[in-house]
């Protein structure tokens, strides 16, 4: 309900244009009105819209950027108009080129992060040992359990303040990364009270299921309602950096699945997805069959509104959803009684046939990956998983068959989505 409220803040208001600037648009030939209405295209799509204005600003009038703006956004505004852009034109290798490299970027720094939480985990151990034997009567205070939790809390939110005003996009991404880390790691060890991450990993986990609801909301939620707090903070500070959108996500459902009523509905929700009874799965793997469905309810609900401030969300909980879908239908989970088993793969088909129809209607390159990527890795986990009901993949000669079955396989799959996507952008 959180989430829905946010439409409340995305509503604008177009006021009435001053005379001046009505006279200057009416004056325009099309040439202009074209270059400025590809200059807003440029700008609200976060491409490098001031390089090509340089290229076309002699076609203007001496005027300033504010008016250049107004101009702009008047046309894109008030224009309607169906436009193909020529193959290979040079508009469109551009925006092409910079999406990919606006995505390499984000890559660069995703991959920034995991390398310096990495290295963290391999010497912070060995760099503490060197530091307190050379420092010892010092660390022993600054570096105590309690103090150094507080003091890692404070560079995290540190690091997500100050990352706001870094300009390169990859170090600004990566800091802020490190500092939500840091919030969400130390928050939490505050809240339950062990310092150290292999104690308090075991803590949440044993909270999650305890009796005593006011811990698992105290230890689990109110860390991620910080993370949530501080990636809102995000997406209003750097709003150009659409990755926070897809990340308020994980943050917003762990906040909202911990919260204790869940484990009374579980029971009547998981189901749906598990619908024969089997003692043997575990409890855990329940809990994951009841918060896909409720992450399946929300993502058709957003879906309806049709809104375009939900296409982030809709991205997000898509994934998220594909992720869960491959986990349930894994035959690893039913060892002793394969009826959800066969449940399972026929739900997981429909959802992902859904899925890629949804895609390609609404136009989602993300979505279209996402589920094709989906798709592709299902059949593969099939195939190896069907096999594996008459033999054994162990066999000496077994598993050389099977990986070149597997080559053919995603031969055929390539010419099946390069078929399917021809037909279907063809109409």
């Amino acid at each position: 309900m959180f989430l829905f409220c946010i439409s409340l803040y995305a509503k604008e208001t177009h006021s009435v244009k001053e005379t001046p600037i009505v006279s200057e648009l009416v004056s325009l030939n099309d040439s202009q009105k074209k270059i400025l209405y590809q200059f807003a295209v440029l700008q609200k799509n976060g491409s490098d819209a001031n390089a090509y204005w340089l290229k076309n600003k002699n076609q203007f009038s001496a005027f300033n950027d504010n008016a250049r703006d107004q101009l702009a956004n008047e046309i894109f505004i008030n224009s309607h108009l169906l436009y193909t852009p020529v193959k290979d034109s040079s508009i469109q290798i551009w925006m092409q080129a910079q999406s990919l490299t606006n995505w390499m970027l984000y890559l660069a720094a995703i991959i920034a992060v995991c390398a310096i939480i990495g290295l963290l985990r391999n010497y912070w151990n060995l760099l503490i040992e060197i530091l307190i034997k050379q420092f010892a009567p010092l660390f022993r205070l600054l570096f105590s359990a309690i103090l150094l939790t507080y003091e890692l809390l404070f560079i995290g939110i540190a690091c997500i303040v100050g990352g706001c005003l870094i300009h390169d996009m990859v170090f600004r991404t990566a800091v802020i990364h490190v500092g939500l880390f840091l919030l969400w790691s130390q928050s939490t060890a505050i809240f339950t009270k062990k310092y150290l991450v292999e104690k308090y990993i075991f803590e949440i986990k044993d909270n999650f299921w305890k009796n005593d609801k006011w811990e698992a909301v105290k230890t689990i939620s109110f860390p991620a309602v910080l993370v949530t707090i501080a990636i809102w903070y995000m997406l209003y500070k750097v709003p150009q950096d659409v990755l926070y959108n897809y990340e308020i996500v994980i943050s917003s459902i762990v906040a909202i699945y911990a919260l204790p009523f869940w484990r009374i509905l579980e029971k009547y929700i998981y189901p749906v997805l598990i619908p024969f009874k089997d003692e043997n799965v575990e409890r855990g793997f329940s809990s994951l069959a009841a918060c896909t469905v409720l992450a399946l309810i929300v993502d058709v609900v957003f879906v309806f509104q049709k809104n375009s401030l939900f296409t982030y969300l809709i991205t997000a909980l898509t994934t998220l959803l594909i992720l869960s879908f491959l986990i349930l239908s894994l035959k690893e989970n039913y060892k002793y009684n394969y009826k959800n088993y066969y449940y399972l793969q026929f739900i997981t088909v429909a959802f992902f046939g859904v899925v890629l129809l949804y895609s390609f209607h609404v136009q989602s390159a993300e979505i279209i990956w996402v589920s094709l990527i989906g798709i592709s890795i299902f059949v593969i986990i099939k195939y190896w998983e069907i096999p594996t009901f008459f033999i054994t993949w162990k066999r000496k000669n077994s598993w050389i068959w099977g990986f070149l079955g597997m080559a053919a396989l995603l031969w055929l799959m390539a010419k099946g989505i390069l078929y399917i996507t021809e037909v279907l952008y063809a109409v």
